[in-house]
């Protein structure tokens, strides 16, 4: 059984059936909630703790998953280029509202980590909550912060962004498919762009676009804010 636990395969195969029992989930319940993720993330988690598994050795496979985040993200490029012509015609307002979400992104945490006096490593940690996370990982660190805390802040700001995007996009009657991508990709980088696709190629399309201008724009911001630091 240790030997098994040990092989890297091990990890592969949990992840993918923790996050295969949560697409159940979701498609049984129907519930904004139940996003396969987060149910993919308890899952192994209280697997691991009652197995005794160690992260390390939870990692030895799990880190082979991460390999396929790039590959996963160029993938958007063909939704994008199939929607070449909105692009275009919506280039200005694709600009400021990246711009200005990624700037009220940073500026609101670094505001609320004021208020509730949390130190600068946190702050650090935090800004880059709504950037894809090899991106917010290069950020925290170039920043002071600290990676888990970052990872962390990514996964639950991706996962409430694909949870409440919808119901938003309802209760503010927002109807250009590409203001909805914008929104969502700009707020919850690629956890929400899953749920944009879903939504419509359009909005999924603009959320890929928005996804990588919001972590350019964080990149160019944050060594800004390193300057002064």
């Amino acid at each position: 059984m240790n030997e098994i636990i040990a092989s890297p395969l091990f990890s592969i195969f949990l992840c993918i059936i923790a996050y295969k029992i949560g697409l159940l989930i979701q498609q049984k319940t129907k519930l904004a909630v139940a996003n396969p993720l987060l149910i993919a993330i308890l899952i192994v988690i209280v697997f691991l703790s009652a197995a005794g598994i160690s992260l390390d050795q939870f990692n030895q496979g799990a880190s082979f998953i991460s390999m396929f985040l790039t590959p996963a993200t160029c993938m958007l490029a063909l939704s994008i280029y199939r929607q070449a012509d909105k692009l275009k015609k919506n280039l200005i307002p694709i600009l400021a509202g990246t711009l200005v979400g990624s700037i009220v992104s940073m500026t609101s945490v670094m505001l609320l980590c004021n208020v509730f006096q949390l130190d600068e490593a946190m702050a650090y940690s935090l800004i880059p909550k709504s950037v894809t996370t090899p991106i917010a990982m290069d950020v925290s660190a170039s920043l002071g912060g600290i990676v888990p805390i970052t990872i962390a802040a990514v996964i639950i700001t991706g996962i409430i962004g694909a949870v409440l995007a919808p119901t938003l996009i309802k209760v503010f009657k927002i109807k250009d498919p590409v203001v909805r991508g914008i929104a969502i990709g700009t707020s919850s980088h690629a956890l929400g762009t899953s749920k944009a696709l879903e939504i419509g190629e359009v909005e999924g399309a603009m959320s890929g676009i928005a996804l990588g201008l919001c972590g350019i724009i964080t990149v160019i911001l944050s060594l800004v804010l390193a300057s002064f630091l």
